[in-house]
């Protein structure tokens, strides 16, 4: 089993009129120790619901079935009293869009950092962990005596990923960490993800519209579509033989510096507030058929993980029914 084990979780906002829309459908994947995993799709497909959700932070929304193992235990089940002092920011803690605009520009970092010590019972050596922190990100330590405006937003980006680490968790999932930073920062700011796994050990799910920045960092890449997780697998298969053709489309519209002019995707995602029948890309899909009416299941596949996607119904046949659900890889 690996650290991280979500197995078809759904998540549904409240909405004013009495009714509800499903922002997250029998999301299911896997994540081991000391690994990433990417996560990336259109806006508003559901990535940062994921996140919430692992982390039980859902502003108006509530899990409606569906689990989520944390080395084993189901933390989507705990007391929430017990979430907040045992899991939350010790075990698994997140990076938040917009997060380097977070900082309280009237405190130094310092002081914002002892903050989420003292609030989470750190008994320790404080200013040694806010060091050993700082540190980790590939800053000095007197980043901690400065406010945030003196900070450059590549700098600021990294004291949040470090308030992250205060309680060195084993699982950080960052949310668009590298969104609205120029491309230097943003080499900046994967590197630092790359070290922080490769030599701490520690797990990262990277949340993200851009898949050029998975193929640095992740292992494992999840696809998500309009509330759904329609390919899931390791990132090289993801990157050179794309499954979906949602995948697929996502994948030509990377801009290169040769070959031919970046692909699009046609039309626009649907309402998640009277989804279709049937997959969810059949509107856009260049490869729909009749069949695509009805729901497609998870397909496993040789590779590991699996696809939503009827074009490969076949590829489970004599592997013992690999048709499943499971995200296991």
């Amino acid at each position: 089993m690996g650290l991280l084990e979500v197995d078809r979780l759904s998540v549904e906002y409240g909405m004013r009129d009495g009714g509800a829309v499903r922002a997250l459908d029998g999301v299911s994947l896997s994540l081991d120790g000391g690994k990433a995993v990417g996560i990336a799709g259109e806006s508003a497909c559901g990535k940062s619901t994921l996140g919430l959700a692992i982390v039980r932070m859902l502003q108006g929304g509530r899990v409606t079935s569906g689990t989520a193992l944390l080395d084993g235990e189901p933390v989507l089940e705990m007391d929430p009293g017990a979430f907040d002092r045992t899991v939350r920011w010790k075990r698994v803690a997140m990076v938040f869009q917009g997060a380097m605009n977070a900082l309280d520009p009237v405190f130094t970092v310092k002081q914002q950092m002892a903050e989420a010590l003292d609030q989470h019972g750190f008994k320790g050596d404080r200013e040694a962990r806010m060091l050993e922190a700082i540190a980790s990100v590939g800053l000095d330590g007197g980043v901690l005596r400065r406010f945030p405006h003196e900070l450059s937003g590549g700098m600021r980006q990294r004291v949040v990923i470090a308030i992250a680490l205060l309680l060195r968790p084993a699982l950080v999932i960052a949310d668009e960490p590298t969104t609205a930073l120029d491309v230097l920062v943003q080499a900046q700011i994967i590197g630092t993800l790359k070290d922080l796994k490769e030599r701490g050990g520690m797990s990262f799910m990277l949340i993200t519209h851009d898949l050029a920045v998975l193929s640095e960092v992740c292992e494992s890449i999840g696809i998500m579509y309009a509330g759904q997780m329609v390919e899931f697998g390791p990132a090289e298969q993801i990157y050179r033989n794309p499954r979906h053709p949602y995948t697929k489309g996502l994948l030509e519209s990377i801009p290169t510096l040769r070959g031919p002019r970046p692909g699009h995707i046609p039309g626009d995602p649907p309402s998640l507030l009277a989804p279709p029948s049937g997959c969810r890309f059949l509107g856009r899909c260049p490869r729909a058929m009749e069949k695509c009416g009805e729901e497609p299941p998870g397909i496993g596949m040789p590779e590991g993980g699996y696809v939503k996607c009827w074009l490969h119904e076949e590829d489970a046949g004599g592997r013992g029914g690999g048709v499943r659900n499971s995200a296991s890889l």
